[in-house]
């Protein structure tokens, strides 16, 4: 299972509950990169691009999932996951083309934000 997407499908179908595994890597996301900002001047070198590279794939994920025309949500919501995934990609490489500690407040956020709302939801 070298895929993240496999890696999540996988998670997804065992016991654990979905809204609980997806609020959890986007926390983890989100603390990778508030451990990053915290320690700019000797993380941000051998962690950010790691760190973007997760939190790229997550996002991949999500845009793929909720693209999929028997998807449970409703479009609305479908589309603004889509429409946060494109902002997340975009994103993504205006920071590595200009990384800076306060530029990864908007994936600290969003990735905080919406695993609020999944566990408020899987509660």
């Amino acid at each position: 299972m070298s895929r993240p997407h496999e890696a999540y499908a996988a998670v997804a179908k065992s016991a654990v509950d979905p809204r609980e595994f997806e609020a959890s890597v986007l926390l983890k996301a989100a603390s990778q990169f508030q451990r990053i900002k915290d320690n700019w001047e000797t993380a941000a070198k051998g962690e950010l691009q790691p760190a973007l590279l997760y939190n790229r794939r997550l996002w991949t994920v999500f845009a793929t999932a909720v693209t999929e025309e028997d998807h449970p949500m409703p479009r609305e919501i479908r589309q603004n996951i889509a429409n946060l995934a494109i902002f997340i990609l975009k994103h993504t490489i205006d920071v590595q083309a200009n990384p800076a500690p306060e530029r990864l407040d908007s994936f600290i956020n969003i990735n905080r934000q919406i695993a609020a709302g999944l566990l408020q939801r899987s509660a």
